[in-house]
């Protein structure tokens, strides 16, 4: 079933993410991720760059569209201008994505500054030109393409606001609302009652949420988060249940199926960051009894 149809019956989809293989060979990481085929309603590639190295994140696309999966190309307008985001929509089209994955800054909608909130106007204009030209059979310059090109995009939005999400933010998930947005996905989830505030609020588009879960294996993978990603992100007792447990997976498993049985009458699915480990997949959805 198509990522589109899933979300239009409503059905509580599951996403995961892979990076773009830069030292191994591609077919490697389809051979880790054919344990959990069937189980996943699509698999997001962002674009990646390591010390200079760029991923080809839409050859990986294709590949997985080859093998049976339904991709998810993951891209940013932040350093792109409407031609080279039209460049790379067009290359996607062309090798069978359906689906696209948005941010319009590196992985949120909104911002508290009026530098970030800029951005957000001239990013989802750029975005929404670019997608509308496509939706016409149109490049932005006017020029017919050979075959119209739509796509179920998705887009980023911060969770963490629980009850106290700013106007700002809602105005910008209106707007993206307004360009076509097929759902929003949010920021880790680590903390459900937050995260339930925060759905009170913004249920009221009518767009389906996704929300993303980090497969925490370590209690040095939650500090490392509090440390350079956002400080306070992952609760002190998930880090100590982690620190103290004898069987280290065990309780990375018991975490994750105890967030996403929260979850489940929440939203409308969730986005799975297994951060390398593709191959242990399968024993995350089988406690959280998904598929």
């Amino acid at each position: 079933m198509k990522l589109k149809e899933s979300l239009e019956k409503k059905k509580f989809v599951v996403t995961s993410e892979v990076q773009a293989p830069v030292d191994e060979e591609p077919q490697e990481l389809i051979k880790r991720l054919e344990l959990v085929r069937g189980r996943v309603d699509g698999v997001t590639v962002p674009e990646l760059e390591i010390e200079g190295i760029v991923g080809d994140s839409i050859k990986i696309c294709d590949l997985l569209r080859q093998n049976r999966f339904e991709s998810i190309y993951q891209t940013t307008t932040r350093d792109k201008s409407r031609p080279q985001l039209q460049k790379d929509l067009l290359l996607a089209h062309k090798s069978g994505v359906e689906n696209l994955l948005v941010f319009t800054e590196d992985y949120r909608i909104t911002g508290d500054s009026l530098q970030e909130m800029m951005f957000f106007h001239v990013d989802s204009a750029k975005l929404s030109s670019v997608l509308e030209h496509m939706r016409k059979g149109l490049t932005v310059e006017g020029n017919e393409l050979s075959s119209k090109a739509e796509f179920v995009l998705g887009s980023g939005i911060e969770s963490g606001w629980g009850k106290n999400v700013p106007e700002l933010e809602m105005k910008e998930m209106e707007e993206m609302t307004k360009i076509g947005t097929g759902y929003f996905l949010t920021t880790p989830v680590f903390d459900v009652a937050l995260f339930e505030k925060f759905m009170k609020q913004v249920n009221t588009f009518g767009v389906p949420v996704i929300a993303e879960i980090m497969i925490l294996r370590t209690a040095g993978m939650a500090h490392f988060l509090n440390r350079h990603f956002k400080s306070g992100l992952v609760p002190d007792w998930i880090i100590k249940k982690l620190s103290s447990a004898p069987d280290k997976q065990k309780a990375s498993i018991e975490l994750f199926a105890d967030i996403v049985k929260g979850l489940k009458d929440l939203c409308q699915g969730i986005h799975i960051i297994t951060i390398g480990g593709e191959e242990k997949l399968r024993h995350y959805l089988d406690a959280a009894k998904l598929k």
